[in-house]
Formats: structure tokens, sequence, C-alpha cells
């Protein structure tokens, strides 16, 4: 995927993969829930010609750091909030594009609401956008429950197969699939940090979409924002979201093949189309 390194301004550590020159403008690519820096694996080579691209692995997920909660992080939302802003302050101090994929666009949101001087663009990847998104779906609601949820955590067809794919038309190949499973296979500690985000995602996540809904819709947002929207989402339902993005005037583009995780199902293409997107606003 390009070069790998493990930065962080706090105690934990961060696997991040930067490609293309740090000389140009810093796109960060952001992955879901569940997932891992390796979903965008054919985004990075698109966007590193023209971009210095960097994405990683939340904290809890794929080869970053899995605190055990209570030893410093209890993987709430606000502190995936705080903890972003620690590292992006680590990886870029000029101006940079966020791109964000799915349960996780509440947490940049609501980091970018207190950073849109640092912000040129923000990209928001079939992000939770309505009061039906709200919800996580059973396929991962199923890890918050404290008797079958640590059973399943510990599978790594559940916990990354299934998570994976139950959600759209993505068809994982073995060489991918093993990537995925690897933080599952060596460690128990990524199926305990997944059964604590999916109590957290369980307990804030309507809050945060509101909380979402009020940024993205207030006048004094300035940050120019973009939705892209895989219309083959099994998870979130398109109903409101032409919608929202209307009466929000932020611009809405669709991909008619892509599910849930777009970067998965059309990454060359995304990375074309983010690309198009990031240029036209560094030309203003």
């Amino acid at each position: 995927m390009g070069v790998s390194s493990q930065t962080s301004a706090d105690v934990f550590r961060w696997f991040c993969v930067e490609s293309g020159s740090a000389d140009k403008h810093p796109v960060i690519l952001i992955h879901g829930f569940p997932s891992q820096a390796y979903s965008y694996r054919k985004v990075l080579p698109v966007l590193s010609k023209d971009y210095h691209a960097i994405t990683f692995d939340w904290l809890g997920f794929g080869f970053s750091d899995k605190p055990q909660p209570g030893y410093g992080f209890d993987y709430t939302l606000g502190e995936y909030v705080s903890s972003l802003e620690s590292l992006i302050n680590e990886l870029a101090i000029s101006k940079v594009s966020l791109v964000v994929q799915g349960y996780f666009s509440p947490v940049v949101v609501k980091y970018a609401l207190s950073h849109q001087e640092k912000l040129n663009n923000l990209i928001l990847l079939n992000p939770p956008l309505t009061a039906k998104h709200a919800n996580l779906p059973s396929t991962l609601s199923i890890f918050s429950n404290f008797l079958l949820g640590e059973i399943f955590a510990q599978d790594p067809l559940r916990a990354s197969d299934k998570a994976l794919t139950s959600c759209g038309p993505y068809k994982m190949k073995e060489d991918d699939a093993m990537v995925y499973r690897r933080p599952y296979l060596t460690s128990g500690s990524s199926g305990f940090a997944l059964n604590a985000i999916s109590r957290a995602m369980k307990k804030e996540l309507k809050t945060y979409v509101e909380d979402m809904q009020m940024i993205l819709t207030d006048k004094n947002w300035n940050v120019q924002t973009t939705v892209f929207w895989g219309q083959r989402d099994r998870w979130l339902n398109y109903d409101g979201v032409e919608d929202f993005c209307k009466d929000s005037n932020h611009k809405l583009v669709e991909l008619p093949m892509a599910g849930h995780h777009v970067q998965e199902d059309r990454g060359e293409e995304l990375g074309q189309l983010i690309s198009k997107v990031i240029s036209k606003r560094s030309q203003i």
C-alpha cells in the first residue's frame, strides 16, 4: 500500500500508511466501522499521483494498538474525536482534506467542527445522515451483546468477513480476507475492542448522528462538503439522503454499483472522483 509507520502524540501507537510526496496537499483517508486502512488500497495509488495520501487504522482496529477498556482508552466516541485530533496534528501541519467512510463519519464531523480552518475539504462516504441511520445493523449490534457478542467477536469469519460483506456487493478475495482476519487470528484484543466500540456506538450513535445533522446544516459551517453514496448499501437506506444534501447545499455523488464500503467496490473510480473534488477546491 505504501510506506507504513506508527506515530501518535498520545500514549498509543497507530498504524499509518503514506503514499505520494510529503510536499503535496495531504489527503487523509479514514476507514469506517468495522474495517481497516487496507480498505483504501485501491484509492491510495490514484490519489498519490497528485497528493500526499495517508490512511490509518483507528485504535482498536487493524494493526493499531488495542488497549483494554479502563486502561487509558474506553472506546467512547468522544475519545475517538480527541485521539483523531492528536493524530492529525502529528500527520499534517498544513490544511488537509479528510475522507471518511460509514459510521465513523459523525466522529470526524465533530472533530471538523472545531477545526474548520484546518480543512480544505470534507468527503463523506455513505455516512449515517438521517434518523433512520442512527441504529447499528444487526450484523454489528450483535457485538455489543455481553454474551454472544464476546463469542462472535473472537470469530474472524463473523468479525471481519461477514461484517464487511453483508452490507453490499463486496466479495472478498482470500488474500484480502486474510489481511482483515489477521488481527483477530493473532490476538483476542481485537475482539475485545470490537465489543467495546460496538457498545459505545449502540449507546452514542443516535446523539452523534443528530449532532452531525445540525453541524452540516448550520449556516456557520464553512467546510466544502461532498457526500459520495454507494446505492447498493444494505445497511443505510438511501431515502432522505438526497433531500438532506439538497437542503444543506452539499454536493451528492451517486455510485450505482457500490455498496456501503464504497472504497472496496469502486476504489479506482472513487480515487479519481476524490481527486477531482479536491482539485476544484484547490483552484478556488
